[in-house]
């Protein structure tokens, strides 16, 4: 029989047991093995809860347990879960997590920790909830150079902007609504502000350059400028708008990435991407491009792979999992080199001078936004549409990248 611990009793938490005991013949079946949660480790009591016997509230009694194998961390955050973590893989118990922000800042650690120990690390939970993105890149696209990952990672953001096309309401207004219906915390800063896709981004890089991406180092712009406006011009040049994580492997070895809104054609498979819904775009140099789609957050998405996890550890005890993530820096393209079309949002008065400086560019015009003009300039390098931008001054009213 394999014994599990789950750190944090929360929403994952609480998935993760229901998981693995409701479902406990099914995920027994598929480990080759019993499999039971023995510790739920929390600072609280939960009376009535039917796993209340199960919760304790000291970690040591989980690490100095011969039979436990296997540790869920689903607390979140790196302080005690990265000491949690480091001393269950130090003690050869393998870990899964679906802690995003301990795997961007410590992965290449802990996986190289893992592996001197004789267990694992599994972070699949950590990018995409049930999305099975990990996996795909470390299992089924093995014999790929993967050159791209394009990635809707933020179902928060995606409910926003979606609401924000189809009711031509304004960010504070689908915030709100986001906050009321629990889609959005209460400070809403890690998703709004792009923090959580970037990590979420970092570890891809990571796994696609075989080696570490600091998600600190990476240029991350979020939601907060985007107005109705926006997508009535996004409408008229047949666009939507999406907050996009985009990594690219370049031919030396070293990574583009970003997180940034972005105008993505209609006829692309993410512009469908819509509401709480998360979708990875990925391009193998043979396969060509791979879309997976689904749930990117929720309890039960979220802990159903955390189990996954589990069972993958439970079924390759003594053996290794090939993870090739080294704590090597990855070196990093500058975003301010790179190319692409923009467009540009500016006062109806200032169009002449955004022509003359913008040259070549598609103007647009709405008859519900008499003040203002839309351009789709040509191809330019970023630091040459920031120079512009910068010498229009307060003509310019928005500015977004095109896909």
């Amino acid at each position: 029989m394999i014994q599990i611990a789950v750190l944090g009793y929360g929403i994952v938490g609480s998935g993760v047991v229901e998981v693995i005991e409701r479902n406990n013949a099914e995920v027994s079946r598929r480990a080759g093995e019993e499999m039971h949660v023995k510790y739920i480790l929390d600072l609280r009591d939960f009376p009535g809860d039917p796993y209340e016997e199960k919760v304790v509230h000291d970690y040591n009694l989980i690490l100095e347990d011969a039979q436990i194998s296997i540790v869920c961390e689903v607390m979140g955050g790196v302080g005690d879960a990265y000491q949690f973590t480091r001393q269950a893989l130090e003690a050869g118990k393998s870990v899964c997590t679906s802690n995003k922000e301990l795997v961007a800042k410590h992965g290449a650690e802990l996986i190289a920790l893992a592996a001197a120990n004789g267990c694992h690390y599994m972070f699949e939970a950590s990018v995409g909830g049930g999305i099975p993105i990990i996996r795909t890149i470390n299992n089924a696209m093995t014999p790929e150079r993967i050159e791209a990952v394009t990635g809707i990672l933020n179902g928060t953001t995606n409910y926003m902007l979606t609401k924000m096309e189809q009711e031509s309401a304004d960010y504070e207004e689908v915030l709100k609504q986001a906050q009321a219906l629990g889609y959005a915390e209460r400070n809403p800063e890690a998703d709004v502000e792009g923090h959580d896709a970037c990590r979420k981004i970092a570890i891809l890089s990571s796994l696609m350059a075989g080696k570490n991406v600091d998600s600190e180092k990476l240029y991350t712009e979020g939601i907060k400028g985007i107005a109705a406006a926006d997508f009535a011009f996004a409408k008229e040049a047949n666009m939507t708008i999406k907050l996009l994580a985009r990594a690219k492997l370049m031919e030396d070895g070293s990574i583009l990435a970003m997180v940034a809104p972005f105008m993505v054609p209609k006829d692309h498979v993410l512009a469908m991407v819509n509401d709480v819904f998360n979708g990875v775009f990925v391009t193998g140099n043979m396969l060509g491009d791979t879309m997976l789609y689904g749930h990117g957050a929720g309890k039960l998405p979220t802990a159903s792979a955390v189990a996954a996890d589990v069972i993958e550890c439970a079924r390759n005890q003594g053996r290794q999992i090939l993870c090739i993530w080294e704590e090597t820096e990855a070196k990093l393209v500058d975003v301010a080199e790179s190319e692409r079309k923009f467009f540009v949002r500016a006062k109806r008065d200032g169009g002449k001078a955004v022509e003359d400086v913008f040259a070549g560019s598609i103007c647009l015009e709405l008859a519900e936004y008499p003040n203002e003009l839309g351009f789709i300039t040509p191809v330019m390098k970023e630091r040459e549409l920031q120079a512009g931008c910068e010498a229009l001054g307060d003509l310019i009213l928005n500015k977004i990248r095109l896909m």
